[in-house]
């Protein structure tokens, strides 16, 4: 898949919000389950056409996807050898990079639209979606929902 490193995309809002702290763990009811279920297919299916669309920004600048996956990694780990870049892949990958901050910052107001019109709160989203990474009974819930 493509960026799999990047997940700038990411269907758990809550790492488009900043957040990396984990909430305390608090009950969620069935009606939170539900709303939260049916954002994040919706959310699903926008992350896919995010990815199109990105595939597609990759390939109008003229780079194929491997070697802008490569090139990206690089330079978002600086522990990894550094890729070697010639002045015309820098370009091709800054100019990917502007779109792609462009393309990020309407996809997250798409979201928090999304997430509003579900009835949760922004914060009450994070939550659950933080608590879906340790609670295992929490994510039983929601995967039988998103079955159902």
């Amino acid at each position: 898949m493509i960026l799999r490193k990047m997940k700038i995309f990411s269907l758990l809002f809550f790492m488009m919000l900043g957040t990396s702290t984990l909430m305390a763990q608090t009950n969620v009811t069935d009606q939170e389950i539900a709303q939260f279920a049916v954002t994040f297919q919706k959310m699903r299916m926008i992350n896919q056409e995010a990815q199109k669309d990105l595939s597609e920004l990759i390939t109008k600048e003229g780079m194929e996807i491997a070697r802008f996956n490569t090139i990206h990694q690089a330079q978002m780990n600086p522990e990894a050898k550094a890729a070697d870049i010639s002045p015309e892949e820098k370009k091709q990958y800054d100019a990917i990079i502007a779109q792609l901050n462009e393309m990020q910052a309407g996809f997250r107001q798409e979201m928090e639209s999304m997430i509003k019109e579900s009835g949760l709160s922004l914060e009450r989203y994070e939550e659950i979606a933080n608590q879906l990474q340790t609670d295992a009974q929490l994510q039983e819930r929601v995967r039988q929902e998103l079955t159902n």
